[in-house]
């Protein structure tokens, strides 16, 4: 199998650039729906008080920052976002934000899971988890401002490893200013816009994972048909796609790395 991830291809195409239109303004309807039918405050960013789960991240985050560390010893077969995601092309450059996927479409990564057991069993008592990943950010790097797809779904930060200046280090959500610390815990709705600034020399490393937002039983049922028919499309096909090849990518790194080491120890 092909080891290169899949590139990102244009936007430009006809019916992709009419998917793309007509699907925001259908979004901006449901949104509207969903926000009426939520369970807790359709708001930025969200008290923690609303989501019982989110104690055992605060309690084992230092676990979940040792394998962290763990899978950065492979950190040039990690890709960037972009490789995984080609509509992420004008968030992610080159190798700046780089994305280390744990779960995907609410589905666990079993190659990439051999590195974070701990981090995937925390994960798996998420009630409706969608996505997880380990979001590693350069030094210096600024992801412009950006909306969400779905205010259905909300995203957990969880701060990990963190420069030293973290006031230089943060998110904006709407007019909200948010710093990461190591085991820090924040949840927001991805769909006001927000942008991230690294303005130190240090490289930041954050759990992030996207669960279902709780809402009542009309905009639950809306949300799972919408999440099934977002599966047909090629925003879903192709992430699919260049998971699968990013795993492989990694286990391949993971036999070169144990072969050398196992070289360096022969007499």
């Amino acid at each position: 199998m092909a080891d290169t991830i899949q590139k990102p291809k244009t936007l430009t195409t006809p019916r992709r650039a009419f998917v793309k239109r007509n699907g925001k303004k259908l979004m901006r309807w449901v949104a509207g729906f969903q926000g009426r039918q939520s369970r807790v405050p359709d708001t930025p960013v969200i008290s923690n008080t609303h989501f019982d789960f989110l104690e055992a991240f605060e309690h084992h985050w230092s676990v979940i920052e040792q394998e962290a560390q763990e899978v950065l010893k492979y950190r040039d077969a990690i890709p960037g976002f972009q490789e995984i995601s080609p509509d992420q092309y004008r968030l992610a450059k080159g190798q700046n934000w780089k994305t280390f996927i744990l779960f995907g479409f609410g589905k666990r990564l079993m190659k990439n899971t051999q590195l974070t057991p701990q981090t995937a069993t925390l994960l798996e008592q998420v009630p409706n988890l969608q996505s997880a990943m380990f979001s590693i950010l350069a030094p210096g790097y600024h992801i412009p401002a950006h909306k969400g797809v779905t205010k259905g779904v909300l995203r957990c930060h969880v701060g990990l490893i963190v420069p030293r200046e973290s006031e230089k280090c943060r998110i904006r959500i709407h007019e909200e200013i948010v710093s990461w610390a190591p085991g820090k815990v924040f949840v927001f709705d991805d769909t006001f816009e927000h942008e991230v600034w690294n303005e130190t020399d240090e490289e930041r490393v954050i759990l992030l994972f996207d669960f279902d937002r709780p809402m009542k039983l009309p905009a639950r049922i809306l949300n799972t048909i919408m999440l099934q028919v977002l599966k047909l499309t090629a925003f879903y096909q192709e992430p699919k796609k260049n998971l699968e090849t990013a795993e492989d990518r990694l286990e391949k790194a993971i036999r070169e790395v144990d072969a050398r080491l196992e070289r360096a120890g022969q007499p």
